[in-house]
């Protein structure tokens, strides 16, 4: 990628909601000598933005270019090495800029949860950006840093221990915060994309449908994220009631095909999955049923409103705003803490902790997309030689958990 190019970083959508959060938490954290730029479709929103960010982003750049310009798309890309994305839902606006991307060889990091645009992107545009350097890295917020670090800093261990492959691994998710009126967009996105083509249901329900080599997977049985059971059934240290987990079919995804990336390092026997943590009152397993139950009805009654008008008419009545969030006071109280415990063929237990405070949909997640933008800019010597449609670990791997240590998030691996 050429040096010459006028910005290191470029946000976009940085006047939406998280978006503003994200522009944020750049105002504090780029190096002084970083060239970033804002843009989105309003040049007086984006002036105003840069307004309110203080001195230090005074001089930033602002860009005019819609979602739907392909034109206005592809000359944004050519004029920086980064693109950070918070448009969404990726299905319906997203596909334009990573095609832009990959054309142009320009990194990229979005915050999908979208297993369905992340599959339309391998497809179309992994073989592009593979062959113009471009990381185009999916998934670069609470939804999957955590779950995809956690797994390869575990790997990493074992490697460094020599304790052999990884096998059954299971991340218990406990945390503090709702869920946006954005991510609740992108399920309603690819709930209408389903109605239009039941076949792509299957992307959903595989847990290898991101695989980069189906022929490769690891033959393990079936795997399933609906969960209701004791904690203690996962690693003795654990009391109470675990369930299912709302970003375990994304999550565990990104994972696997992170695994499959880098050569299927993790092992040939590597199983996992995610779970949340219900609590240890009496009441908990009631709870946890209602939220494995809750789930499952929630998918199938959005997936038959979305076949119809009139039902999407019911649902933009009754779902929140894309765009809206809780107020700083509830994103500042907010907290979360993945705990992944793994087994390796030697028999030896580990378990991962990748903790942080602040909503993890809103403020942590501006942490985590705001690092993975300036890694992508700036620590290109520490980053794994892989090019394409890319997980966050195996595009960033260690370089990423640095900078997020860095930024006051936990990132650890201990011996059980």
């Amino acid at each position: 990628m050429a040096d010459a190019r006028e910005f290191d970083l470029v946000l976009f959508g940085a006047t939406g909601f998280v978006g503003k959060l994200t522009a944020e938490y750049l105002a504090g954290a780029a190096p002084e000598s970083a060239r970033v730029a804002l843009a989105g479709r309003s040049l007086d929103k984006l002036t105003s933005v840069r307004a309110g960010l203080g001195p230090k982003a005074a001089d930033w750049g602002l860009v005019v270019a819609d979602s739907t310009d392909q034109t206005a798309l592809d000359e944004l890309a050519a004029r920086t090495k980064v693109v950070v994305t918070t448009v969404g839902p990726y299905l319906r606006y997203g596909m334009p800029l990573v095609a832009a991307c990959a054309k142009a060889g320009t990194h990229y990091a979005d915050l999908t949860g979208e297993p369905l645009f992340i599959r339309d992107a391998i497809d179309a545009y992994h073989d592009q950006a593979a062959a113009t350097g471009a990381k185009i890295v999916n998934s670069c917020g609470y939804d999957s840093i955590p779950s995809d670090i956690n797994v390869y800093q575990l790997y990493r261990r074992s490697v460094e221990d020599n304790t052999g492959e990884l096998v059954d691994t299971t991340t218990v998710a406990s945390l503090k915060g709702g869920a946006s009126g954005g991510t609740i967009d992108s399920g309603r996105a690819m709930m209408e994309a389903i109605a239009a083509d039941p076949a792509k249901g299957k992307v959903l329900s595989h847990p290898y449908s991101l695989s980069p080599d189906k022929s490769r997977d690891p033959d393990v049985g079936r795997q399933s994220d609906q969960a209701l059971s004791r904690a203690s059934a996962i690693d003795p240290s654990l009391d109470g009631w675990v369930s299912t987990f709302v970003m375990a079919a994304h999550n565990t995804k990104v994972v696997r095909r992170t695994n499959g990336l880098l050569g299927w390092v993790y092992g040939k026997n590597f199983r996992y999955r995610e779970v949340m943590n219900a609590g240890r009152s009496r009441l908990a397993p009631l709870i946890a049923a209602g939220m494995a139950g809750g789930i499952v009805a929630a998918m199938t009654v959005g997936a038959l409103l979305s076949r119809s008008s009139a039902g999407r008419k019911v649902l933009d009545r009754v779902l929140p705003e894309p765009g809206t969030g809780p107020s700083e006071e509830a994103r500042a109280s907010g907290w979360f803490t993945m705990k992944t415990f793994a087994h390796t063929t030697s028999g030896t237990k580990y378990v991962a902790t990748f903790a942080g405070t602040g909503d993890p949909g809103y403020q942590a997640t501006a942490v985590l997309l705001g690092e993975s933008g300036l890694c992508l800019a700036f620590d290109g010597d520490k980053q794994p030689d892989l090019a394409g449609i890319l997980t966050p670990a195996a595009a960033m791997g260690d370089a990423l958990a640095d900078r997020l240590r860095a930024a006051g998030m936990t990132i650890t691996v201990d011996r059980a």
